[in-house]
């Protein structure tokens, strides 16, 4: 080969982290790839980002952006300054990007404006809510974007009807799912469950971060009241997001929820010890997207305190359901008297997502690799679109 194809691999905040790891591995295993890995410095605390590298085997950034906290605006645009920057002095091929954070609009806009394809990792969810930011980035991204990789069928629906072209979309299934397996063995080693005096016990797992969930004092003492009434029915293990435990203390809510004798408030954690306690859990209370999915693909019960939800699929097919902070007491002890759904993987969702996209990208890109196969008939894209300036 003439010459080696340079991609970029952007990372931002929690979740990005999980997805673009067994993707990061599975490239860097290509004779073919120069591979960069950009860190934007969205999430900057050390247990949001760092411990994430290290949990997921990744190697230190090879360019870190360092744009940090901000609003909505000011991050979008300092990522955009910043990665603008980098393509100048080392242009890529291919930029992939993934999720729904800021950071992957920005990164987006940075090479369309510049005329370097963008890839797109779990495009096509969509909330139908466009006064979560996610959404707009979501939807924003998708429209720029050159290739889109989504995870389900409701993916792939959702942008023809946005009148996508076919031949952008291939479905590769849940990086996320990727993640898991990759990381299984460390998981189930992890002492976490035990260190706290979980094993073999019943309890359940609460995540909340949503501006929605915890930005509005009156909504934020509700749903603390309610989960000290489902602690009086089984324990509760709370990591506490950054943004959430800042609520709390302003809103005089931390005591009530930390003296509440059934529910353990920690630290956030890395996604290994994380992951064990959600693999031991009887049920899980989040706000967050990932959740939901490994919740119904380990088919643990999941409450999703939104409205609406980008992965629709986890709960037609799956083990999750939206509920309120009014109907959450009833949903928990639904749960406990066992009336909940078993629910079923979706297709697709099978540790094998990464060597889809490296086998999308070498059929888009016509790299000779005969070692990796492509299933077609999980696929809805000829393969065949080539980018004319690679």
């Amino acid at each position: 080969m003439e010459k080696r194809l340079r991609i970029d691999l952007i990372a931002a905040a929690r979740p990005n982290f999980m997805k673009i790891a067994p993707l990061f591995h599975a490239l860097r295993e290509e004779p073919w790839c120069n591979l960069r890995l950009v860190h934007t410095g969205q999430h900057y605390d050390h247990n949001m980002s760092d411990t994430f590298f290290k949990d997921l085997n990744l190697p230190p950034p090879d360019l870190h952006l360092g744009v940090g906290s901000g609003s909505h605006a000011e991050q979008t645009a300092r990522v955009m300054l910043a990665y603008a920057q980098a393509c100048t002095g080392t242009r890529p091929d291919l930029i992939v990007v993934v999720g729904d954070v800021n950071s992957t609009l920005a990164c987006a806009l940075v090479g369309a404006k510049v005329c370097i394809p963008v890839a797109h990792l779990e495009a096509g969810l969509r909330s139908n809510d466009r006064t979560m930011p996610e959404e707009i980035n979501r939807l924003a991204t998708d429209t720029i974007a050159d290739i889109l990789w989504t995870p389900s069928p409701d993916a792939d629906e959702n942008l023809a009807r946005e009148g996508v072209a076919t031949a952008k979309i291939t479905r590769v299934g849940n990086i996320m799912i990727d993640s898991y397996e990759l990381m299984r063995d460390l998981i189930q080693a992890s002492g976490m469950r035990r260190s706290l005096g979980l094993e073999g016990k019943d309890y359940g797992v609460v995540t909340l971060h949503r501006p929605s969930n915890v930005d509005v004092p009156v909504l934020l003492g509700k749903l603390v009241g309610q989960l000290v009434k489902i602690s009086e029915k089984i324990p509760i293990i709370f990591p506490v997001h950054p943004r959430t435990r800042k609520n709390l203390e302003r809103f005089d809510l931390w005591q009530q929820l930390t003296v509440a004798p059934g529910i353990q408030v920690i630290e956030p954690l890395g996604y290994v010890d994380f992951m064990n306690l959600v693999c031991g859990a009887r049920l899980t209370v989040t706000d967050s997207g990932g959740v939901q999915e490994e919740t119904t693909y380990l088919g643990i019960p999941c409450l999703t305190l939104r409205d609406t939800t980008e992965r629709p699929i986890t709960v037609t097919q799956g083990t999750n359901r939206l509920v309120t902070a009014d109907n959450l007491l009833p949903a928990i002890n639904d749960i406990l008297a066992g009336h909940w759904p078993r629910g079923r993987k979706p297709g697709l969702w099978d540790g094998s997502t990464a060597a889809r996209v490296v086998a999308d990208i070498t059929k888009r890109m016509k790299i000779p690799q005969p070692a990796v196969v492509q299933d077609d008939r999980n696929s809805n894209v000829s393969g065949k679109r080539m980018f004319s300036n690679i």
